[in-house]
């Protein structure tokens, strides 16, 4: 058998070393991405929650009406989101939080993975002809009134007259995302198809 020549094995190692290249190549971009602190912005509508801060390691408490704390990691994985009203919760603020009760109902069977929690007092006008805003009622499906105890998440509440904003929580506690007062229902709607599949 005949021994191939310098070039012929010269030309199979610079194949070898190409193909080695083009598969290490995006691992190595990665690796030089993720130590620079590059991270993808994706396109979420929410605003990130930076520094990160997770609800239920801070034991943040919110009370619902029959006096039971909100458990932040519930039993099965449901993510949670929280809508914090204006003092003067009215026409416009829940036609808002309307908005964001059908963003849940268009995540078909996967509705019951999140949990609709409202801190504050039932909006001042037009809930009772709100055929979604009945709070407490089929609680798999509506949304639950709490009170922010401590008065942890003020800053995060809307404060414009007549505005709702809401935080995007994950299972295990953590905020994900703030939807600042006068936020796109159907953005945040997006979100949801995205998070919860």
């Amino acid at each position: 058998m005949t021994q191939p020549s310098k070039a012929a094995q010269r030309s199979s190692r610079m194949k070898l070393l190409l193909i080695m290249a083009v598969f290490a190549a995006p691992i190595i971009a990665a690796g030089l991405l993720t130590f620079s602190g590059w991270q993808p912005s994706g396109k979420g509508n929410g605003q990130p929650i930076t520094p990160q801060r997770n609800f239920a390691q801070e034991k943040l408490r919110v009370q619902l009406p029959d006096g039971k704390d909100w458990v932040w990691r519930d039993d099965e994985p449901k993510l949670t989101l929280v809508a914090l009203p204006s003092a003067d919760c009215a026409a416009l603020c829940v036609e808002t939080l309307n908005k964001m009760a059908a963003a849940r109902v268009t995540l078909n069977r996967n509705a019951p993975r999140l949990r609709l929690l409202l801190l504050g007092n039932a909006p001042h006008e037009g809930k009772a002809e709100q055929g979604i805003w009945q709070p407490d009622v089929n609680v798999d499906f509506q949304w639950r009134l709490g009170t922010d105890v401590d008065g942890k998440l003020t800053p995060w509440r809307a404060t414009s007259p007549d505005s709702v904003s809401a935080l995007l929580v994950e299972s295990n506690g953590t905020a994900l995302a703030l939807y600042p007062a006068g936020f796109d229902p159907t953005g945040l709607r997006k979100d949801l198809q995205k998070v919860i599949r």
